[in-house]
């Protein structure tokens, strides 16, 4: 039998409703309407259509939306003062520093920045380090899209073996913290794995972002794994996956398309991690 199609496009509509549910529960209580800002450095084609997307949907939710647009010559100082000026504004609840920046800028920096409490995409290092002891903390929209998934569509997590093929901080590394957290155990792969196919095979699930379409192919697949692809190259007017569909869709038991898997439910997880962060700046402080 062929794979499951994990539908991401009606994942994240449903993530989107639920959202604008709670946001209009929330301001007909009084409290205000959540607030995202997007700082956008330079003018990279495919980052100002990503962050135009994330202005839509936040405001299409009833979020208040605040796009920060700043020339690539932007200094690290400079981009720090304005970090620290969204910090210190009451009306944003999640900011997100659109990557890639500028080659100059230094992201470690910047990273350390932003408020872990307003830090929508799990940017600052606190957070990752919460994740990493289990903790409640903000992730990365496209790993914790991928949990939802999996969770939407009844993959079982808790004790199977994961793999995850990609070490970055965006994607590989928290998404095998929260396959750890859900009680999997998880192999984290990279460019310097000897006999990748064979350690894919064991999966039952195996998330790829490697950024190198058509690379994983059924010789990766163990027979009824959950195969999620976060792969997305542009090419001929479209994005490409790391997966080999033809091939995979045949002999995994779940696969996420690309494109609408992984790609549509990074704004909308985006949007819920905001709304999180909004709603706990909202809690009255604990009386010690």
């Amino acid at each position: 039998m062929s794979a499951v199609i994990i539908d991401g496009r009606s994942v994240a509509a449903e993530v989107r409703e639920g959202v604008a549910r709670d946001v209009a529960a929330m301001t007909a209580h009084g409290s205000r309407a959540p607030g995202l800002a997007v700082v956008l450095c330079g003018d990279d084609p495919a980052s100002a259509i990503y962050v135009r997307n994330k202005g839509g949907a936040a405001e299409r939710v009833g979020f208040q939306f605040q796009l920060h647009r700043r020339p690539s010559r932007i200094s690290t100082a400079e981009l720090l003062r304005l970090v620290g000026e969204l910090n210190a504004d009451d009306a944003i609840d999640g900011m997100v520093v659109q990557l890639p920046l500028p080659a100059h800028i230094d992201v470690d920096a910047v990273a350390d920045a932003i408020a872990p409490d307003k830090d929508a995409d799990g940017f600052n290092p606190v957070n990752f380090g919460r994740l990493a002891e289990g903790r409640a903390a903000p992730v990365g929209a496209t790993p914790i899209g991928c949990m939802e998934l999996l969770r939407r569509y009844d993959v079982p997590i808790g004790g199977t073996r994961a793999v995850v093929v990609g070490r970055s901080l965006l994607v590989g590394r928290p998404a095998a913290l929260l396959l750890t957290n859900a009680d999997a155990t998880v192999t984290i792969c990279h460019s310097k794995t000897r006999d990748l196919a064979t350690v894919c095979r064991a999966a039952d699930i195996l998330i790829t972002a490697t950024g190198r379409p058509g690379s994983v192919d059924a010789s990766y697949v163990k027979p009824g794994a959950c195969v999620i692809d976060v792969g997305t190259t542009p090419r001929d007017g479209t994005v490409a996956g790391d997966v080999d569909r033809a091939s995979v869709e045949p002999v995994a038991g779940w696969l996420t398309p690309v494109p609408g898997g992984v790609g549509p439910m990074t704004i909308a997880m985006l949007l819920r991690n905001t709304l999180s962060l909004a709603s706990a700046r909202r809690r009255p402080a604990a009386v010690v």
